[in-house]
C-alpha cells in the first residue's frame, strides 16, 4: 500500500481532505521527534554561544525561520514529511534559543521561565479546546486549528528546554545532571506509554503528555553531548553533533514508513 500521503491521480479534494497534514503517531515519529529535539539544542548551541551571536540574535534567526516553515506548512494542501519535520525542528531550534534568552539574558530564571511556559502552554490547549472543542491532531481540518497547533507545539518546546536546564543545573536547579535528568524524563515517557496500553485515560491527553516530555529528553541529551565535561558533558563538536543529528533525521524520513493522520469521518 503507498504511503496516505500520496493520493492517485485524479482523487477529488473531498477524498484528499479526508488525510490531515500531520504524520501518524508511530513508534517511527517518536523516534524522530526525540532526534529533532536533540538537534534542536545542539543547533541553538551551536548559533549562540559556538557563533557568539547571543541569544536575542540567535532567536531572532531562529524564529525567522520558523515563521517561513510554518508559513509554507499552512498553505500546503497536504503532508509533506520533510516539511513538517522540517517545521518540527525549527521549533526546537527556536524553543532553545528563547527559553535561554527568558532564563538567562532576562534574569527570570530556570524555574520561573518553566511556570511561565507552562501557563503559556496550558492557556493554549484550553483556548484551543474551548475554540474548536478539541485537541486532538487528528482533528485538525483548518487553518485555525493548525495555528493552534503549531502554537502549542512552540510553547511545549519552549518549556522542554526551560524545564530541562532547571532539573540540571546545580546552581538554581535541581542540579540533576543531563544523565540523571534524562533518566528521569525518559522514565516518565515509560509511565505515559504503560497508561496508554493498561489504562483507558485519553489518548489525547497521553500524546501531549508525551510530547511535552520529549522536549527535555532531547535537551538534556543534546546538553549531554555538547556542554563542557567540567559541567557533566561529552564535550562533543556542536557543529557536528548537529550534522550527525540532522543526518539521522533525514534518512529516517526517507527510509521509514510514514503516512499522515487519517482524520476521523464527520459525524453523520
Amino acid at each position: 500500500m503507498a504511503p496516505a500521503h500520496e493520493h492517485p491521480q485524479g482523487l477529488d479534494d473531498a477524498a484528499a481532505q479526508a488525510w490531515g497534514k500531520v504524520p501518524e503517531v508511530t513508534l517511527w515519529f517518536w523516534i524522530i521527534k526525540i532526534a529533532a529535539t536533540t538537534l534542536g539544542e545542539t543547533a541553538g548551541d551551536s548559533v549562540t554561544m559556538s557563533m557568539h551571536l547571543g541569544y536575542a540574535v540567535g532567536t531572532a534567526i531562529f524564529a525567522a525561520l520558523f515563521v517561513a516553515a510554518v508559513s509554507a506548512q499552512i498553505a500546503a494542501r497536504r503532508y509533506h514529511p520533510f516539511l513538517f519535520w522540517g517545521v518540527i525542528v525549527a521549533t526546537t531550534t527556536a524553543g532553545t534559543t528563547l527559553a535561554d534568552l527568558l532564563d538567562r539574558s532576562l534574569g527570570i530564571g530556570y524555574l520561573g521561565g518553566s511556570a511561565l511556559l507552562l501557563a503559556a502552554l496550558l492557556g493554549t490547549l484550553w483556548l484551543w479546546h474551548r475554540t474548536l472543542g478539541s485537541v486532538d491532531v487528528a482533528a485538525i481540518a483548518s487553518r485555525k486549528a493548525e495555528v493552534f497547533y503549531w502554537a502549542t507545539v512552540m510553547f511545549s518546546q519552549t518549556l522542554g528546554t526551560a524545564l530541562g536546564d532547571w532539573m540540571a543545573d546545580g546552581k538554581t536547579g535541581l542540579g540533576l545532571g543531563y544523565q540523571r535528568g534524562a533518566i528521569v524524563f525518559g522514565v516518565g515517557l515509560g509511565f505515559v506509554a504503560a497508561a496508554y496500553f493498561r489504562t483507558r485515560i485519553s489518548r489525547v491527553a497521553l500524546f501531549w503528555m508525551a510530547f511535552i516530555l520529549t522536549r527535555p529528553l532531547g535537551a538534556m541529551v543534546g546538553d549531554f553531548l555538547d556542554k563542557p565535561r567540567a559541567d557533566g558533558g561529552l564535550e562533543l563538536s556542536r557543529y557536528l553533533a548537529t550534522a550527525v543529528l540532522a543526518a539521522f533525521i533525514v534518512v529516517c524520513i526517507a527510509v521509514l514508513p510514514q503516512r499522515a493522520e487519517r482524520r476521523p469521518a464527520p459525524a453523520a
